[in-house]
């Protein structure tokens, strides 16, 4: 089992007595991306107005580079990043067709950004949005797969569902399926937690993720993976976009041929920085999603094998250690989940909860003995605590 602790000693060390298990949620920063937070800065003073010239350079290519290895790629010129991927969602939803509700075919567990999104759209009629359970997550693919044959514009499902870290397996198979609908996956609780190939999807599916979760890299360095001539001009566009376009006026308004299309514009390029940096340091390490999803797994086990002795019951897991289908956290579905987040975080446990459900990430900054401080706490947790 690996241990990086000296290498996240500004984040552990804010707060020693903190147990912080919601790594899929915020994941603590490694060192490094302090020092890359410092040279945006330094970078920015010394350069001041040709700053971009250093940023939209070198920079974005390091990261397009890491991300296009992490995910199996070709080409890392279809890698375009942003603040965050709503801002993706909007430029995706503006390049649907016009003259009717664009027809969304998803699931009901999707994240925030999408779900309040197209819940909104749909007040206005503006959308036409089918939804298939994403639960039993075993069931889901096989459902999507299916409702995708009734034809739609645009197909959007996560890789690992946010509420119950169940992973989706075989998402070539709702490609074939999605006819001409634009395909997106939400990745972000599947990059850098385990490994993902996206190479067989790369001339069909949209892909978005980003570096606040497993990335380790903090807000601001949200990506999307753009396949060649698909959404080709969405409407919500930025001047960015036209970087790299064909000579001619293309309808007035000019893109870029590759990702560029769905770039915006002037954006705080500091997320760019620490996202290369923890990269590097990834790399540097000899440590990539297989590593860090084989160390997760462990933690995982270990921590259920120890349950026993304390109040929260195993058998509430959403996703069984026996199916390896699931993401670098547990869910435990908890009629007082609410009652649980609140007495955890009085023992100095951060975890995290969406409704029923609670949950423990698990990520690189933690070693068995921060598992073993986790289930002992558990265990002198006071009393009444009822599954």
């Amino acid at each position: 089992m690996l241990d990086l602790r000296p290498h996240f000693a500004r984040f552990l060390g804010a707060d020693p007595h903190r147990l912080h298990f919601a790594a899929h949620s915020h994941h603590p920063w490694p060192d490094v991306s302090r020092d890359a937070q410092l040279a945006a800065w330094d970078e920015a003073a010394r350069l001041q107005d040709d700053k971009w010239d250093a940023v939209l350079g070198q920079l974005l290519e390091r990261c397009r580079g890491h991300v296009a290895r992490h995910l199996g790629l070709p080409d890392p010129a279809s890698i375009v990043f942003a603040g965050n991927t709503h801002d993706f969602i909007l430029r995706i939803l503006s390049a649907l067709p016009t003259g009717r509700p664009p027809r969304i075919l998803t699931t009901d567990g999707e994240f925030h950004s999408l779900a309040r999104q197209l819940a909104r759209l749909e007040e206005e009629g503006l959308v036409a949005v089918t939804r298939v359970p994403s639960e039993p997550g075993a069931a889901c693919l096989p459902r999507l797969v299916a409702a995708a044959t009734a034809g739609f514009d645009l197909i959007w499902v996560s890789e690992v569902f946010f509420a119950s870290g169940q992973a989706l397996e075989g998402l070539v198979a709702l490609a074939e399926a999605a006819g001409e609908a634009a395909l997106v996956i939400d990745g972000y609780h599947a990059f850098m937690a385990r490994p993902v190939d996206l190479g067989p999807l790369a001339g069909r599916a949209f892909y978005t993720a980003g570096g606040y979760k497993y990335a380790m890299a903090g807000e601001g360095a949200a990506f999307l993976h753009c396949p060649p001539g698909w959404l080709p001009r969405p409407r919500a566009t930025g001047w960015y976009a036209a970087f790299g376009s064909l000579a001619g006026p293309q309808g007035g308004v000019p893109y870029a041929a590759d990702g560029w299309r769905f770039m915006g514009a002037t954006f705080d390029p500091s997320g760019l920085y620490r996202l290369a940096a923890v990269m590097r340091w990834l790399e540097g390490l000899g440590i990539g999603p297989a590593e860090i999803h084989r160390h997760a797994l462990a933690l995982q086990q270990r921590f259920v094998a120890g349950l026993a002795g304390t109040a929260l019951p195993a058998d509430r897991l959403v996703v069984p250690l026996e199916d390896p289908r699931r993401g670098n956290f547990l869910v435990f579905d908890l009629a007082d989940a609410e009652a649980w987040q609140r007495r955890l975080a009085e023992a100095g446990i951060v975890t995290d909860r969406r409704g029923s459900r609670l949950r423990f990430g698990f990520g690189l900054y933690h070693t068995a003995a921060e598992v073993d401080l986790l289930l002992g706490r558990l265990r002198r947790l006071p009393a009444g605590l009822a599954a």
